[in-house]
């Protein structure tokens, strides 16, 4: 299509051309792209809203998206790939792969938070707990869209398009999203202040009561006469 237009420049005065069909269909559907991409992360924000009770912590998952859409553009101009609509739809693929991600380390941060542990352990805590299944699904992910970076044939300039895209965002977000999810999400609850829902306010013992401070002799409890 591209090439089209740089022939279409040529033509006389009066005569031009006009798209039609699928052409049609992807030229439009490339005009939305912005809002389509609005929608989708506005959904996304609303559903962890919803979720962590919060409108700060789900901020803590937005931050891993651009992590994926830096692999995603750094993989398709390494092969050198226009962007296309099928270079737009591994993009918004790639935000749910990196959301999935950063919600395994946020959600597990967040329950040990709330426990009583500090910020820091709660999110090395969690992001060790949420290796192995962010590892496995992520891997799993990419060896399963390769055959379409790796595709030749009849139609598979959008079948590369699509592949490469998905595959390097699912890189990117995958290795540097395990360093900088809980960066973000000890930044976040820090920076908006966000306090523990179920944390106790005073340290009880084993039997309920207030530990007693060292050093002090405990006081005997006297019966009131009757």
């Amino acid at each position: 299509m591209r090439a089209i237009e740089q022939m279409s420049q040529a033509l006389p005065p009066g005569i031009g051309i006009e798209w039609a069909g699928l052409s049609y269909e992807e030229r439009l559907a490339g005009s939305k792209s912005a809002a389509l991409y609005t929608i989708a992360l506005s959904m996304v924000f609303l559903c962890l809203a919803a979720l962590y009770e919060s409108w700060a912590i789900p901020f803590s998952v937005l931050m891993d998206m651009p992590l994926g859409a830096l692999g995603v553009v750094a993989a398709t101009q390494l092969r050198g790939m226009p962007n296309d609509i099928y270079f737009q739809i591994g993009l918004i693929t790639i935000i749910g792969l990196s959301a999935k991600n950063a919600i395994l380390v946020v959600e597990f941060a967040k329950e040990y938070y709330d426990r009583g542990a500090t910020l820091i352990d709660a999110a090395l805590h969690a992001v060790r707990q949420r290796l192995r299944p962010i590892l496995m699904t992520s891997i799993a992910f990419g060896l399963g869209v390769l055959p379409l970076a790796l595709s030749n044939g009849a139609g598979s300039g959008s079948q590369n398009a699509i592949g490469t895209g998905i595959v390097g965002g699912a890189v990117t977000t995958t290795l540097l999203g395990l360093f900088f999810v809980p960066l973000y999400f000890v930044t976040i609850l820090r920076l908006f202040r966000v306090k523990p829902l179920y944390a106790p306010t005073q340290p009880t013992g084993h039997d309920g009561e207030p530990p007693r401070r060292k050093g002090l002799p405990e006081q005997k409890k006297e019966l009131a006469p009757v």
